[in-house]
């Protein structure tokens, strides 16, 4: 049985203005649907728009035109409040620059999400240390982020991504900061959290080896996408 449709985005469109006023269309009527479980690659020249794309798919931006339907959602019919309920819920965000908390333990920035969904004086210790042991950090609980290498600090952003049980994982070049053994340990790791979790992956990378090993692959070129053919390399 096909699964159903979870992401659906019609002719959208998205443009800014650079400090000259210049129109800079960079989204130019994309077209995409997304299956419950799936996980896509997203490929393009740096300016091509992948980010911008991301950022729409996660609430974090509002198109000028089109449809986006996510996870039964029309994400330009919410207001700002229902936009952050729905970020907090339904989308997990992994970025190549991590975003950690520096202030906080790798615990305290697993259970921040928790926290703030749900309040930060319930306990939330159990579930975040399996999370910590699922992504191998949990001997790195108490430690801040800068006492954490690179790989580290990336593993610890997806756990934290997760940590509220997302339907949709966002993953913007999640492995572009590391060297090529920690990007490929870290790729393996997205990739188990992918099947144990039933999470729907949309990633946004320049390695055609990881683009490789997703369901599918587009190209973002002069604002449309377009989709690739490569060899898939995991399992």
């Amino acid at each position: 049985m096909t699964e159903p449709q979870l992401i659906r985005v019609a002719d959208l469109h998205k443009r800014y203005y650079d400090v000259k006023g210049a129109d800079l269309h960079i989204l130019r009527g994309v077209e995409l649907t997304v299956q419950k479980g799936e996980s896509v690659a997203i490929m393009g020249a740096s300016g091509a728009g992948k980010s911008t794309l991301l950022h729409l798919l996660g609430a974090l931006d509002t198109p000028d035109s089109g449809t986006l339907h996510v996870d039964g959602a029309s994400l330009g019919g919410l207001s700002e409040e229902e936009r952050a309920r729905f970020r907090n819920e339904t989308i997990g965000f992994v970025f190549q620059f991590h975003h950690l908390l520096m202030d906080f333990s790798a615990l305290e920035n697993v259970m921040m999400p928790m926290w703030i969904r749900a309040g930060k004086t319930l306990p939330f210790d159990r579930e975040a240390m399996a999370l910590l042991d699922e992504v191998g950090l949990a001997e790195r609980a108490g430690h801040r982020p800068s006492q954490l290498s690179g790989g580290e600090q990336q593993r610890l952003a997806i756990a934290r991504a997760i940590a509220n049980r997302p339907r949709i994982l966002l993953a913007d070049e999640p492995t572009g900061n590391l060297d090529e053994d920690t990007g490929n340990r870290v790729a393996e790791l997205l990739h188990r959290l992918i099947d144990h979790h039933s999470l729907t992956l949309i990633l946004v990378t320049h390695s055609p080896s990881f683009a490789g090993q997703m369901s599918r692959v587009f190209q973002l070129e002069h604002g449309q996408l377009t989709p690739l053919s490569l060899h898939r390399s995991h399992g």
